[in-house]
């Protein structure tokens, strides 16, 4: 397995959510326009949290003592669940997607080291890929929300940037919104700076 694709995706990735929301204030990462929508910081925190989530399985993988559930079996069923979901998380669908309870961002307001979290937790997450370099294209594993629904490995990967890029796009949404509402003049031009960045 190559990890060099997602390892450059994640790099670029990285590089938006700094230039876009490197200036913003703790406040204006966390603002949001009403309780069921995510702050921006809830959406980097979402990504941590999810992304996170896989290690174990990472980690059981590498040591030759990962055991998938029986669905794993059917290869029909890895590449449908993988295909429903990699298509569900591409930025260009705007179909709202509910997240597992596992993957729920901290309802309190997020602190303000979020992007240094987010950019740390990147770092991390590259370490990971690169050291499932040696597995197979073939290797499956289960969902650590749900040991039923199974995927290919390099899915997972594919998922995760996705997911990420996607995400990208709703926290630019979020930078939109929060200037619509006067809140970019109230604080200043550091507001301003985030969402005119070109990406």
């Amino acid at each position: 397995m190559e990890p060099d694709k997602w390892i450059d995706e994640i790099d670029n990735i990285t590089g938006r959510y700094k230039q876009a929301f490197g200036n913003l204030s703790n406040e204006q990462l966390n603002w949001k326009p009403n309780e069921k929508t995510w702050s921006i910081a809830q959406i980097m925190d979402h990504i941590v949290v999810l992304n996170e989530t896989y290690y174990p399985i990472f980690d059981a993988l590498r040591q030759g003592r990962y055991k998938a559930s029986f669905m794993s079996r059917f290869g029909f069923m890895v590449n449908l669940f993988g295909n429903l979901i990699l298509k569900s998380v591409q930025p260009d669908s705007r179909k709202k997607v509910k997240t597992f309870p596992i993957w729920e961002p901290a309802n309190s307001e997020i602190k303000g080291d979020i992007l240094k979290r987010f950019e740390d937790h990147q770092t991390g997450l590259k370490e990971q890929i690169t050291s499932c370099r040696e597995l197979g294209k073939s290797t499956v594993i289960s969902s650590p929300a749900n040991k039923y629904v199974v995927y290919k490995l390099e899915t997972v990967f594919d998922i995760i940037v996705a997911h990420e890029q996607r995400h990208f796009v709703q926290a630019k949404d979020a930078l939109a919104m929060s200037e619509s509402t006067g809140l970019a003049k109230d604080k200043g031009s550091n507001l301003n700076k985030g969402f005119n960045s070109s990406i």
